[in-house]
């Protein structure tokens, strides 16, 4: 009496493997679908997505890399006590200013990072009866002599070839060497085509067999054409942890605006972008008969008031009613990932009238606050610099990888096309 049973029950097991096969069958067929988008993306954006990756992972020591390449510039000799001894503010600028280019005005002051580097100040020529209006030189003082070491043009206007290297790679990075207009409009349209390419590469990578640690780790003893594949996979699917903010991050820099627009279906944003510290309404007060305050005077205000962090950069008023901006990092009561602060002082009465903490204020603003320290790694310190430095090496390997494995895969289906027709005969 129980056969009858056993047989429907062999039955019903037969039915639902068969209806888990189709179902395979299926994700198999969408999964082919995703790897021609993967495959077509990846040949459109792979070798321009090599080459911001690349410029990119050198970026990440942008300032190491100034001082390696131009130490007679960028380095200095540091006395012993040398915090007793480094010069004021007000005498590093007087240093700069009587060696500034003809035509230039004073932009802004880096603070050295550590004891033996020295002071860069950027000027900005703004005297439209030179032929090069708009060249931008750095000029780099000594700390503790007050002695400009040299000037370098490190913008020259409307071309890019006769740039430090430096330089060169920052504009090679940002705009491929076609100006905001063109080139990085288009960066961000190959930047946003890449995060779809990765999206699909994952899609693609997860295992329908729910085999993780095969899809994790290169298989032992393979091929050539095995270690290519593992390859390309196992690189592609760490890589994306820290490629997808990154390549995010790029594209808000560039189009602030338009990302916007899509922050703010999430959460509003209360300013047009995270450059824009000091909101648009902030101006200094002119007053009849009153000169404006040092540039030493504005370093002093700060740091009686707002000691926390270290000072990385002061921008200079650009007009009468502009107002100096003052930006420290590290401030570590602020947060231990994106402690940045800016401080908006007026020229002439010295007085404190915006302090912006990033990090701060609705989810959108602190969305945006976090994508630079994200895009150049020092969100998390030397670990962050780094990640975002594997992960720009990352991009040429890929587009290699995969170049090599489509070719595999084109020469594979060649032979066996061969294989076929000689069948036939």
């Amino acid at each position: 009496m129980r056969q009858p049973f056993i047989k429907d029950f062999s039955a019903l097991s037969s039915v639902t493997i068969s209806k888990a096969d189709i179902h395979l069958a299926k994700l198999k067929a969408r999964r082919k679908l995703w790897l021609d988008v993967h495959l077509y993306l990846g040949l459109i954006v792979g070798a321009i997505l090599a080459v911001v990756g690349l410029t990119g992972c050198i970026l990440v020591f942008y300032q190491e890399m100034q001082e390696v390449l131009n130490p007679e510039l960028a380095v200095v000799s540091a006395p012993p006590e040398n915090r007793q001894q480094v010069r004021g503010l007000d005498d590093i600028v007087a240093a700069a200013e009587s060696a500034k280019p003809r035509g230039s005005r004073f932009f802004k002051v880096y603070y050295p990072r550590k004891p033996d580097v020295a002071y860069k100040l950027l000027y900005y020529v703004r005297d439209e009866s030179l032929a090069n209006n708009g060249d931008g030189y750095y000029i780099f003082v000594d700390p503790y002599k007050a002695q400009v070491q040299g000037i370098q043009l490190w913008h020259p206007k409307d071309r890019y070839w006769g740039r430090p290297l430096v330089s060169f790679i920052m504009q090679l990075h940002w705009c491929l060497l076609l100006g905001k207009q063109v080139g990085g409009t288009l960066n961000c349209v190959m930047a946003a085509l890449s995060i779809i390419s990765l999206l699909t590469g994952l899609i693609v990578w997860w295992p329908l067999t729910g085999k993780f640690k095969q899809a994790l780790t290169f298989k032992r003893n393979g091929s050539a054409v095995r270690f290519n594949f593992d390859l390309h996979k196992t690189f592609g699917f760490y890589s994306a942890i820290v490629l997808l903010p990154v390549l995010f991050s790029g594209v808000y820099m560039v189009l602030p605006e338009r990302v916007n627009v899509l922050i703010k279906l999430f959460s509003p944003v209360s300013r047009p972008h995270a450059y824009s510290a000091v909101p648009a309404g902030i101006h200094s007060k002119p007053q009849e008969g009153r000169q404006p305050v040092t540039i030493a005077e504005v370093e002093a205000i700060v740091q009686k008031h707002y000691p926390a962090g270290k000072l990385w950069m002061l921008n200079g008023p650009k007009n009468r009613e502009d107002v100096y901006t003052v930006m420290k990092h590290d401030v570590i009561e602020l947060s231990r990932f994106i402690g940045y602060r800016d401080i908006a002082v007026d020229q002439y009465s010295g007085e404190i009238i915006n302090v912006f903490d990033r990090g701060t204020g609705n989810a959108g603003d602190i969305f945006t606050d976090w994508q630079w320290p994200l895009h150049n790694g020092h969100a998390f310190g030397w670990t962050g610099r780094m990640l975002v430095f594997l992960s720009g090496l990352a991009c040429p390997l890929l587009y290699v990888t995969g170049l090599v494995r489509w070719q595999q895969k084109r020469k594979a289906k060649k032979l066996k096309r061969i294989v076929e027709l000689q069948k036939q005969r």
